[in-house]
């Protein structure tokens, strides 16, 4: 329990807008430190053989320009890409296209990680939601990110699937869920609605209020 708590207030979490492309975007900024050598974050978050201990299977070309494929999530193009320090690619899920921003940034500690998830939202689809249906799939991967740089070992599929299914995993999306609340209304949204949208983020992640268990990593 003391590790949820821990890996949750770990994380920084905003929400706001910003014009980019065809106009207005939503985006959603997780940033966590690392205690890891920044060239060693950079390798972990774009090294093919490395991407799959802590996050999924990845195939295409890492480059610029290239296209990459998670196994059973997102895949886009690399738009941008400037070692060690940031890329930028599409992220294309479920027919729709939005975009990823990393920056890495050398700290006396070790290392600044920030991702920045950039989507073209109405505000009905918004609504239902919120920032949790993207943020909470976040929360994981960063947590699986800090599991590798500690130990260097691989994520297991299968421990990891159980583990979201446990108590503690269950604990640690809710609690997921209600930071990407607070972090909502603190980026201006309506309590009634963030309230709502976060309620059906956790019962989407969690399985909460249909007896099911729905153990999707990104409800996306």
């Amino acid at each position: 329990m003391t590790d949820v708590t821990h890996d949750i207030s770990a994380v920084r979490r905003q929400v706001g807008t910003r014009t980019f492309k065809a106009g207005e975007a939503r985006v959603v900024t997780v940033t966590r430190s690392y205690d890891a050598p920044l060239e060693d974050v950079w390798d972990a978050c774009t090294n093919p053989e490395r991407i799959p201990r802590w996050l999924l299977p990845v195939t295409g070309e890492l480059r610029l320009g290239g296209r990459y494929q998670l196994e059973g999530n997102a895949g886009g193009v690399i738009e941008r890409c400037d070692p060690p320090n940031s890329f930028a690619a599409t992220w294309e899920y479920g027919g729709e296209v939005s975009w990823i921003e990393l920056s890495l940034t050398s700290e006396e500690s070790g290392t600044s990680f920030q991702l920045e998830h950039i989507a073209h939202v109405d505000d009905t689809k918004w609504a239902e939601f919120g920032p949790g249906a993207v943020g909470v799939g976040w929360d994981l991967m960063v947590r699986g990110l800090s599991l590798h740089l500690a130990s260097g070992a691989a994520l297991d599929p299968k421990k990891f699937m159980a583990w979201m299914a446990s108590d503690e995993g269950r604990l640690f999306m809710t609690s997921s869920s209600e930071a990407w609340y607070a972090a909502n209304v603190a980026g201006g949204e309506e309590e009634k609605t963030a309230r709502e949208a976060a309620d059906r983020t956790t019962a989407a992640y969690t399985g909460a209020g249909d007896g099911g268990d729905r153990n999707e990593g990104d409800a996306s």
